[in-house]
């Protein structure tokens, strides 16, 4: 049986055939975000609560897909949503795609039920919003060890709306440096300047971006943009 807690509602219980995903032990884990006194306390939750006994935290989406490309990786990646560096759903889809087998757990403020439903859309394991109590997290974790999600009630509800699949999809089929590109492409940044922020040549952007928008499937940088904002949590309106 699986157990579904959430700090919404009164727990769901399902029975599934199996496990959804392939149960793990948690031993180490990877904190991604860039809030030092947040990190040193889920660092304790995690080794308190969970047992888990290596720890270590990186303040950046950049820094955690570098800590990714090493030899050891961690057993599970947690992550806030608004780092420095990336906001929204983005930053999920790059790691997942940068570490398709590692439980990914999103503690974050944002709890909206669509950003949540997003997510789950993106392949995450697990949310945890970060007022939650600890037995929350208690909870949830232990829900990863056994290969299930955890996740709010409503959010797991069929037919409701999320994010576009369409715009998960696409995004995740961008390379770490296209996913760099199209970001500072949002932020306004031309060619030349993109070229001189990720030391490479002009021209490389610019096949770079050509392929950006064919894998979007826009005609125009404005047209990536726009279909770029899908993804960003900040522009959803809250649900009723």
């Amino acid at each position: 049986m699986i157990i579904i807690r959430n700090s919404f509602q009164a727990p769901r219980t399902i029975s599934p055939v199996q496990p959804l995903y392939k149960p793990v032990e948690l031993r180490s884990a990877l904190i991604v975000d860039d809030h030092p006194l947040f990190c040193d306390a889920l660092a304790m939750t995690l080794s308190g609560l969970v047992g888990i006994q290596s720890i270590e935290s990186v303040g950046t989406l950049d820094a955690a897909l570098t800590r990714l490309d090493e030899d050891r990786r961690p057993d599970v990646i947690v992550l806030d949503l608004n780092l420095p560096d990336v906001h929204g759903l983005d930053g999920v889809v790059r790691l997942r795609q940068a570490a398709p087998q590692i439980p990914i757990v999103v503690v974050s403020s944002l709890d909206e039920l669509r950003v949540i439903r997003a997510l789950l859309k993106a392949g995450i394991n697990g949310f945890v919003p970060k007022h939650a109590a600890r037995d929350e997290f208690r909870a949830a974790f232990a829900a990863i060890t056994r290969g299930e999600i955890h996740a709010p009630q409503m959010a797991l509800e069929p037919g409701s709306p999320s994010l576009s699949d369409e715009a998960v999809a696409r995004l995740g089929l961008l390379t770490r440096q296209q996913a760099k590109i199209l970001q500072l492409v949002c932020a306004g940044l031309m060619n030349k300047q993109i070229a001189y922020e990720l030391s490479i040549a002009e021209t490389t952007v610019k096949a770079h971006v050509t392929a950006i928008m064919r894998k979007l499937g826009v005609q125009t940088r404005m047209q990536a943009v726009l279909f770029a904002q899908e993804a960003r949590f900040t522009a959803l309106a809250p649900e009723d």
